[in-house]
This record gives structure tokens, sequence and C-alpha cells, in this order.
């Protein structure tokens, strides 16, 4: 479904974020105070404009309200950011994405109105740390402090069991929530107990990190 919605700030967090969406389909409105960072972006949003967003008539003359969800990825200073997602907040933008530099910053935005707030650099450590200590780690996904979601190549130890005889819900508290098959390619949601694992699947495992820990351990 093609959602429309806006980036405020272009430095790389905003200009990834800019292209992916537009190529995924949808309508992106980019803001930037930079005009050469509007430059950059104008071949892949629909509408590029150099404006100052933390001035609120600004905002409403961009019809900032017709959008789905806002992005704020302005970096420093901290208070534009924190002036802006004050400004959306009156306005009564019911989904805004704030990128924070430090937790303080979070917290204060979460506090005037930010419905969820993203550390694209810690978010990043965490997961290129867990990768490299973890070998059989594919991928990794923060669904909150401390609860995760990984897909995991299959260990050798699990080839040819069912998920009732892996045990991993009683043995290590993690939920198999799905298993992609290579072979045949297909996804299957909540695997029943009698589902036998292959050497080409991919688990996606979801659970609290100490417990994924020992589960991406596992040969």
């Amino acid at each position: 479904m093609q959602k429309k919605c806006a980036i405020i700030g272009l430095g790389r967090f905003g200009y990834h974020l800019t292209k992916t969406l537009f190529d995924k389909g949808h309508e992106v409105l980019a803001i930037d105070q930079n005009k050469t960072l509007i430059q950059k972006v104008k071949d892949f949003s629909t509408r590029s404009v150099v404006a100052d967003a933390t001035d609120r008539d600004t905002l409403e003359a961009l019809n900032i309200r017709e959008v789905d969800f806002v992005v704020v990825g302005l970096g420093s200073p901290l208070d534009h950011s924190i002036l802006v997602t004050l400004h959306l907040k009156e306005m009564g933008i019911k989904n805004i994405i704030v990128k924070a530099i430090t937790e303080q910053h979070g917290k204060i935005l979460q506090i005037l109105g930010a419905t969820e707030v993203v550390y694209p650099e810690k978010d990043m450590a965490i997961k290129l740390a867990t990768a490299l200590t973890s070998p059989n780690l594919m991928d990794h996904l923060i669904l909150m402090e401390g609860f995760s979601i990984v897909e995991l190549a299959v260990p050798n130890s699990f080839i040819g069991k069912s998920i009732k005889e892996l045990q991993l819900r009683y043995k290590y508290e993690v939920q198999v929530v799905a298993v992609k098959e290579v072979i045949p390619e297909r996804i299957t949601s909540m695997p029943k107990p009698e589902f036998i694992i292959k050497d080409s699947d991919i688990l996606v495992i979801m659970g609290s990190d100490e417990d994924l820990e020992k589960v991406t351990a596992i040969r």
C-alpha cells in the first residue's frame, strides 16, 4: 500500500531513507535547509524542498498534515529536532519518527510527542557486533530494549530434527516464529511441532537478547 511520507533532514540517514522509500513506490516529501542535499535527492523523491522545518508556518505551507508519517532525521544542533517534533505534535501528526543522538535526547523527544525514537548508529553498532561474534546469525531486528528477532542459519545439531525435538522454548525460552525455506522457496510462519529442520533452512527466532545469544552459540 502506497504511503505519503515526509523526511526532514537529509544527512546520511535521511538520504538513504528517502531513496529506499521512493524506490519502494511511496510518495516522499524531502525537506532540508541545505540546497546541495536537496539536489542529491531530487531524482528519487516526489517533491524536494529547501526549507527551514523549525518554522511552523513553513511546515503548514508544505501541507505536512496530509502525510501518513514524518521522519525527522536532523542531527546537531539537537534543539532543531526537538523544535520540529514539538511543531509536528501540535499540528496533530499521528506518526512522528525521530532520530536521536543520545539517550537523554531520545527521552526529551518522547516526552514532546515522538511516537517512535530511533538510534541508527547505536542499532547498527549492536547489529554489527552481534553478527561478528555469532557466525550463524544472518540478521538481527531489535524489537525493544532487551528483546529481538534474529535470523539464524541452522546449526549442524538441528538438522533432521523437528521443532518439538529441539525444545528451544523449554531449553532457552525462545520462540521459532517462522522458517525460511530455500528448497522449495517459501516461508512457514509459526511452524508446527512436527516440522523437520533442513540444512538449507533459516530459522526466525524471537526472545530476549540474553537467551538468543545462547541459541546463536549452538553449533
